[in-house]
C-alpha cells in the first residue's frame, strides 16, 4: 500500500483516480455524488451522536462529557482514514472535502465483498467500538466515551458503504469504485 494525499477534492468525480471498468458490473444503488453522500452521512452521524451521547450521559452522568475526548476524536480523523489505507494493497489517494464536512481515501484496485466491509469497519472499531465498550464497562473513562460515541458517530458514511455492500452485492463477487461510485461484478472462473 502506497497511501497519496491529493488534498481538497473539488467535487468532480472525473478528477479522482480510478480503473477500468469490469465486464458485466454493476453500479450500487447509492448516492449519486459526494454532496448528497455527505449531507445523508452526516444526517446519520448526528442521529448516532445524540443516541449514544444519551448512553453516555445515562451511564456516567453530567460529567460524561470530555472535551478531551472531543479533541481527540476530531484529531483522529486522519489516522481513520490511515486504517481505511492499509486495507488497500495497491495505491490509494487521501482527499479532504472539508466544505462538506468528510476526509475519503480511494483505490481504484477491486476487492472482495469481505474486506471491503473489514476496510469500511476497522478504523470504526479502532476508534469507536472498542473506546466505547471499555468505558461502559468502566464509566469513570469519559475520555473514552466522549472519543468512542463521536467516532461511532463519524463512521456513518462507513456504515452506509457496508450496508450497500452486504444487501447488493451476491457471495463471491467483487467491489471496486469508479469515480464516485462503487461497482460489484462476478470474476472470471480463474480471475482476479
Amino acid at each position: 500500500m502506497k497511501l497519496v494525499y491529493k488534498g481538497k477534492f473539488n467535487g468532480d468525480p472525473e478528477a479522482l483516480p480510478h480503473g477500468e471498468h469490469k465486464p458485466g458490473a454493476v453500479k450500487f444503488k447509492e448516492c449519486e455524488n459526494a454532496k448528497t453522500l455527505a449531507m445523508l452521512a452526516n444526517g446519520i452521524a448526528v442521529v448516532i451522536i445524540i443516541l449514544l451521547f444519551i448512553v453516555l450521559f445515562l451511564r456516567a452522568g453530567l460529567r460524561a462529557f470530555s472535551l478531551w475526548g472531543c479533541l481527540a476524536a476530531y484529531v483522529a480523523l486522519f489516522p481513520h482514514e490511515f486504517l481505511h489505507a492499509i486495507c488497500f494493497k495497491e495505491e490509494v489517494y487521501l482527499y479532504t472535502y472539508w466544505s462538506q464536512g468528510i476526509l475519503f481515501v480511494v483505490g481504484p484496485e477491486d476487492m472482495s465483498k469481505g474486506r471491503f466491509v473489514f476496510m469500511s469497519l476497522l478504523p470504526n472499531l479502532v476508534f469507536g467500538a472498542i473506546p466505547f465498550v471499555i468505558f461502559l464497562a468502566f464509566p469513570q473513562y469519559t475520555f473514552l466515551g466522549t472519543l468512542g460515541a463521536l467516532a461511532i458517530g463519524m463512521g456513518a458514511g462507513d456504515y452506509y458503504n457496508v450496508f450497500n455492500a452486504l444487501t447488493q452485492m451476491p457471495k463471491g463477487a467483487r467491489t471496486y469504485l469508479y469515480q464516485f461510485n462503487s461497482y460489484w461484478y462476478i470474476p472470471e472462473a480463474g480471475g482476479k
